[in-house]
């Protein structure tokens, strides 16, 4: 990890790769480095922001029309300048980057020393570049067969670029696991971890699949194979990208940007899939699996971080509209404690970017089950999409914020309209309530610009507790997950301590941690639970704990106990989650711009988590 930027072609490369790294930056990292051929394999890498590598390569040579570059999220070694991408191998003649991991790197690397290599850095990167080396030596071969007899020998995963000092016109690229594209331009080609450093150059596209391989000459149609040499005819795809989504539009941070988006991003998610007037529902990604979901005894969500909160809010619509069966599973535990999967299952895989390392293994083991898998991502093109059986497309645009917010609120629009389809076709729904739910998610968009009309009031009570040093959030019902991703998002943004628990559970245990010092929200919109809510904030407010309360407008009981309250319109209970949550990104972003954290690029995060 992080991310990938290759060039070949006619121009100079050195400022394509700066560019790209920058567009890549959303995904987190910890250093940078380029590597540029021109006669010299010149390698350019330090510690740091891509701002502290261009500072480092400025007044030196940068010629150079074949380049590659990288931002790494440290995995083996410390992030310093040493352990930075690209590496060299021992002879300097071979240069790589890599995202993933060499699992198998210790006794490749303990062979190596036995045959006299020397190690410079701590990476599992290194290894393998000077694995490369050995077996072109030892097996006198060309520089493409040597990467994919070395791909056979490895156990892990990996996107990489590889360039010789002997082999001025070619890269060689492969990937397992890791995302790696190819864009096609006039008389020149870009290699990265995703379309966004390609899309301003140009939107014809190949997506490597799974140990495929690809050498790209200059002047020359691209090669591609899979490690085991059987040819592989290039798919072209046409990205579905404006280059506009990825510019900060006059917001101070992506972040803001796209809390501000939100309207629009469950409009998109949700136009051309529904009618309210008409009483349909139209989800063409399944619909040649409804049945499948008539006749399932369970579903099973897999996802991480705000994509699994998705899956508990999703637990509640399933299971109170279509009265299936539902389990939410962390994937990165999911295959590791021999799940009991039945062929009639659904398993129904929610990402972000399509391509988290723990989502795409837990669904490999549920189609590896029999099971039917069923996937909601947001990247156009990404392995999750492409290899699931079915799914839908959540259409929130590209979110450059590592902090997902308008990810979050289209996952839920969409897994919204999905159990209401479903529980139409299951026949357990009334008419009635089938109608009202799909007037209510119409009308959300537009609930949406009312809580962001707020943000003003909302950063007052930012100010008022900037200085937390400990946060709890309680919700209950359908508001419960909505707890735990206001924690995750305030943890994650202003490094300060926060949790997320249902309010009912305070009692065992987290009450003891009430005091003045300690600010409480309380998510306390639901219609079900309200008497319970009210008792909980109480409870708080005798132990002097502070009350933030996200409540229905119009509310007086809380408002008369809680230190400070956020009204949302009213909407039906299913659909409080994508109003609610909102106030609380709005909340985190606020206190993390007042302590100066880097909202867009919370430290030790990475965007796409493409290592398990």
């Amino acid at each position: 990890m992080c991310g990938i930027v290759a060039y070949i072609g006619e121009k100079q490369a050195y400022p394509i790769l700066i560019k790209g790294l920058q567009r890549l930056e959303y995904r987190g990292y910890d250093s940078a480095g380029v590597a540029l051929l021109n006669g010299q394999l010149n390698i350019y890498k330090c510690k740091g922001k891509v701002s502290d590598l261009k500072a480092h390569v400025n007044g030196t040579v940068k010629e150079g029309t074949l380049g590659m570059g990288h931002t790494r999220w440290a995995t083996h070694g410390a992030p310093n300048d040493i352990n930075a991408h690209p590496h060299l191998s021992e002879s300097k003649n071979l240069a790589i980057i890599h995202n993933g991991i060499i699992e198998n790197y210790a006794s490749l690397k303990e062979a190596l020393i036995q045959r006299g290599f020397s190690f410079k850095t701590e990476t599992d990167t290194e290894v393998l570049i000077n694995l490369i080396e050995d077996i072109k030596q030892k097996e006198q071969v060309d520089l493409e067969h040597a990467v994919r007899i070395a791909l056979n020998q490895v156990v892990g995963a990996y996107a990489i670029v590889v360039m010789s000092k002997d082999n001025p016109d070619t890269l060689i690229a492969a990937k397992k696991s890791s995302p790696l594209v190819i864009g096609i331009g006039q008389d020149e080609y870009f290699l990265a971890s995703d379309a966004t450093p390609i899309i301003e150059y140009t939107k014809n596209v190949v997506y490597l699949e799974d140990e495929e391989m690809a050498i790209i000459t200059r002047g020359e149609d691209i090669v591609m194979k899979t490690i085991q040499n059987q040819p592989v005819t290039p798919y072209i795809e046409e990205l579905q990208m404006n280059l506009e989504a990825l510019e900060k539009g006059g917001y101070d941070h992506f972040m803001l940007k796209e809390i501000f988006e939100q309207p629009q991003s469950i409009y998109d998610s949700l136009r051309g899939r529904m009618s309210s007037k008409e009483g349909t529902i139209l989800l063409g990604g399944i619909k040649d699996y409804v049945q499948k979901f008539v006749a399932a005894k369970r579903i099973i969500f897999i996802a991480c971080g705000t994509s699994w909160h998705s899956g508990l809010v999703a637990e509640y619509l399933f299971e109170d509209l279509a009265r299936i069966p539902v389990e939410v599973e962390y994937a990165s535990e999911f295959r590791y404690r021999n799940p009991v999967l039945y062929e009639d299952d659904i398993v129904i895989a929610i990402s972000q970017s399509g391509e988290t390392a723990d989502t795409l293994a837990a669904l490999e083991l549920a189609k590896s089950k029999g099971a039917t898998v069923i996937g909601i991502c947001n990247v156009v093109g990404s392995t999750i999409a492409r290899k699931t059986d079915a799914g839908c497309y959540t259409h929130a645009g590209p979110e450059i914020g590592v902090a997902s917010t308008k990810a979050f609120t289209a996952q839920l629009a969409v897994l919204s309209l999905m159990a209401l389809h479903i529980a139409q076709a299951r026949g357990s729904i009334t008419e009635s309530r089938y109608r009202g739910f799909l007037t209510a998610l119409a009308q959300i968009p537009k609930k949406v610009e009312e809580v962001l009309q707020q943000n003003d009031a909302i950063k007052a009570i930012a100010e008022k507790y900037k200085d937390a040093k400990n946060c709890l959030y309680l919700g209950r019902g359908y508001n419960f997950p909505v707890a735990l991703e206001g924690a995750l998002k305030f943890k994650e943004i202003t490094y300060v301590h926060a949790e997320g628990y249902p309010a009912a559970e305070m009692k065992h245990g987290p009450i003891a941690l009430i005091d003045e010092q300690m600010p409480v929200v309380v998510i306390a919109t639901n219609e079900s639970a309200y008497e319970k809510i009210v008792s909980n904030i109480q409870e708080v407010k005798a132990r002097k704990g502070n009350i933030i309360a996200i409540v229905t407008e119009g509310d007086t009981q809380i408002k008369a106990i809680a230190d400070f309250t956020i009204e949302i319109p009213h909407t039906i209970e299913e659909l409080t989650p994508i109003l609610s949550v909102v106030p609380l990104q709005l909340l985190a972003y606020h206190v993390a711009v007042m302590l100066g954290c880097h909202v867009d690029q919370p430290r030790n995060l990475a965007k796409s988590v493409t290592v398990e």
